[in-house]
């Protein structure tokens, strides 16, 4: 499919570790503060548990305008009709998408220029690059400003920068040319996750507007 880049600038993933908010929680935060992009990210649970709150959230980002995602399981974003899928690299991307079919969104998680280009050939639609170390998903290999910068060189698809993002440090992913933003415990952990959803998206949306102004300058 042709994936809107727009709809990727504010990205929130629902993990609910180190937070005491559920899942619907987050999403509905996300929702509320202006995100563009949900994903639903819950590996503590089986297919029949997340099916349900899946269905809940397919139909609320739906009615919103707001992408949902799910984190890796094909059957259950096709079951409840969710807009696509984020895998990575162990998971199969090109599996992934022959699943799905050529219609709902495929994300893959990539760490250099070469996986942005087997991801690109296997089907995918957008790219996600872990930035900075992060608590909340310890496994994932950081590859700082220069490597978001090495895959958004490497293919036309659009960039996703996740991991250690918070609203002091947002611009320089986007200056780096990624597309959007994703974060987990910058919502899930805030005080007030509806207005730090809302703060990115004032971030973001202020940096989209001076490079557009520079482009029509």
């Amino acid at each position: 499919m042709v994936l809107d880049r727009r709809s990727l600038h504010v990205y929130v993933v629902t993990s609910a570790g180190g937070s005491d908010r559920s899942h619907q929680e987050i999403a509905e935060a996300a929702i509320a503060g202006g995100a563009t992009a949900v994903q639903l990210r819950a590996p503590e649970l089986a297919d029949e548990q997340l099916l349900p709150l899946a269905s809940i959230l397919a139909a609320r980002c739906r009615d919103a305008g707001v992408l949902f995602v799910i984190n890796d399981r094909v059957e259950v974003a096709l079951a409840c009709g969710a807009g696509g899928v984020h895998v990575g690299q162990q998971d199969d991307p090109g599996g992934a998408r022959a699943r799905l079919g050529p219609g709902p969104v495929l994300g893959v998680s990539v760490g250099s220029a070469g996986e942005a280009r087997t991801a690109e050939a296997a089907g995918a639609d957008y790219l996600g690059v872990t930035v900075w170390a992060t608590a909340t998903k310890p496994d994932a290999e950081p590859r700082g400003i220069d490597g978001v910068r090495s895959v958004v060189l490497a293919s036309p698809l659009p960039v996703v920068g996740i991991g250690g993002i918070v609203p002091a440090n947002a611009g320089a992913v986007l200056g780096a040319g990624a597309a959007g933003v994703a974060v987990i415990s910058a919502v899930s952990s805030a005080s007030d996750p509806v207005a730090a959803v809302r703060e990115l998206r004032r971030i973001v949306d202020g940096y989209r507007s001076i490079g557009e102004g520079r482009a029509h300058g």
